[in-house]
């Protein structure tokens, strides 16, 4: 079977996810924190266990160094990401995680699909906001789920390339948030690896960590030193792909 090629011209904002939605705007009266016992009933009993069997089956998905976060099982933690699957990215978390309780910051495309863009809010997703008003209740939702000993995912590339072995350049923005609450920051690096029978590569995840923001930097460098901490640490594993099912080629402009 011919490799698949996909041609990018910006590393940083070109994304290749094939859905087409039109986000719904996320403003002061969009309800963060939903019914807690729904909310439960939801992920522990029908997310979870799916998001389990699914990267198993679909991935056969192995976590590398899921020790690293056995110390933290009561604290508030939060998680750096490639951003490689649009099915398994969401899911796969949830498997190295447990029994912790997962979350994600999501763009607002994710609680505006039809049908499971309702579901979302109640498995963890917290969509970014539009607002100071919004923006309060989004940062009062984070604190929450960290002072309540959850994982905050992030995946700081933003746009998704399905299989890319590489790691993008991404901003620091999203590492104020550890940075304003002093809180661990882990990171995984999603690989993929030949398999012998599938001609589509086994998932690898690789889990590292903890970093911590240095306090004796102004809140500004405190960010960008941890976002660079994070960036070598995940393009350092993401060099242990040792196939490309995909591949990636920069146009000429």
């Amino acid at each position: 079977m011919k490799q698949k090629v996909i041609y990018y011209t910006d590393e940083r904002n070109d994304e290749f996810s094939s859905a087409k939605i039109t986000p719904k705007k996320i403003d002061g009266g969009y309800k963060y924190v939903r019914n807690p016992f729904l909310c439960g009933f939801l992920y522990h009993i029908v997310a979870r266990p799916l998001a389990y069997i699914y990267t198993k089956l679909v991935f056969r998905q192995k976590t590398v160094g899921r020790e690293k976060l056995m110390g933290y099982r009561k604290k508030g933690v939060f998680i750096y990401g490639n951003h490689t699957q649009a099915g398994g990215d969401p899911l796969i978390p949830n498997v190295f995680c447990f029994p912790k309780t997962v979350y994600f910051i999501v763009h607002p495309n994710n609680v505006s699909m039809p049908f499971f863009g309702g579901f979302m809010p109640y498995v963890g997703a917290i969509p970014l906001p539009d607002g100071l008003a919004a923006y309060k209740n989004f940062l009062s939702a984070i604190k929450q789920r960290i002072e309540e000993g959850a994982a905050v995912v992030i995946y700081p590339e933003a746009h998704i390339w399905p299989y890319y072995t590489k790691i993008r350049e991404f901003p620091d923005t999203s590492f104020a948030y550890p940075c304003d609450s002093s809180s661990p920051v882990f990171c995984f690096t999603n690989t993929y690896k030949k398999q012998k029978l599938f001609r589509r590569p086994r998932v690898v995840t690789y889990i590292d960590g903890p970093f911590f923001p240095d306090g004796a930097l102004p809140k500004k460098q405190r960010a960008k030193a941890l976002c660079e901490q994070v960036y070598k640490t995940m393009c350092k594993r993401a060099e242990l792909s040792d196939c490309e099912y995909v591949r990636y080629v920069k146009k000429d402009i």
